[in-house]
């Protein structure tokens, strides 16, 4: 498979499980998009029963399996996959994703540093691993893993986001509100690191600048009473 196959399969299933983890911080999926989902298992399961041995089909239902929360539905399917073919890089990726869910830390690290062994400094690879490390409380690791990544990728915003999230958990505020700033002066539009880098200004007592934050927002296309409680965090300051 050509380098850029890979990066594009890559791109792809990271959208996917980044997906899934936005419905899981946020909503569930529709009744409507749950039944859709589950029409496709029920005939990705039945044409299985003639292919057994289709990784394209395994990993559709594993994606299914992922965005209805099914986890050990998914990992089934995708040790399938890698038993069939060990170093499918799709597999490999969305197994991570999985086993990190079903809190198998230990194997998810071991998918991801393998999944790096086949496309080494991989972005999204090394973001997962250095995530998972924070999340398993191997926070040197995770931070020395961050670091390298922004290194390699100065001009990502979600690098310097991923590393203010690890420092605004270990109560480095200066240092996250650093990295958020970068992170939003990167990706202007996106309002999520505009949310955590005004919570971080409020933490810090930076109230002017917490201010023009909530302009910002307020441009973006937010109300002044989803905004509430950030207002009545300054007011309280």
């Amino acid at each position: 498979m050509k380098k850029k196959m890979i990066i594009s399969m890559l791109l792809g299933v990271w959208a996917l499980s980044m997906s899934a983890q936005s419905q899981n911080e946020s909503e569930s999926l529709s009744k409507d998009q749950a039944k859709a989902l589950r029409d496709s298992l029920a005939q990705a399961t039945e044409v299985l029963a003639y292919h057994p041995d289709s990784i394209d089909l395994r990993l559709k239902k594993a994606a299914w399996n992922i965005q209805l929360k099914q986890w050990q539905y998914a990992k089934d399917d995708l040790d399938k996959v890698l038993f069939l073919n060990n170093t499918n890089i799709a597999g490999l990726f969305y197994r991570a994703y999985v086993n990190e869910q079903l809190r198998r830390y230990n194997f998810a690290r071991l998918d991801y540093q393998n999944l790096l062994v086949l496309v080494p400094g991989n972005f999204q690879a090394q973001l997962g691993l250095a995530l998972l490390n924070q999340k398993d409380k191997h926070y040197t690791e995770a931070y020395n893993g961050i670091n390298m990544l922004i290194e390699q990728y100065p001009d990502n915003a979600i690098a310097y986001a991923a590393r203010g999230g690890m420092e605004k958990e270990k109560g480095q505020l200066e240092a996250a509100e650093y990295d958020y700033a970068k992170a939003m002066e990167l990706d202007a539009d996106n309002a999520d690191y505009v949310l955590n880098h005004l919570d971080l200004l409020i933490l810090l007592k930076r109230r002017n600048e917490a201010y023009a934050d909530l302009q910002r927002l307020m441009k973006m296309g937010y109300s002044k009473g989803q905004l509430l409680e950030f207002y009545n965090r300054l007011k309280k300051k």
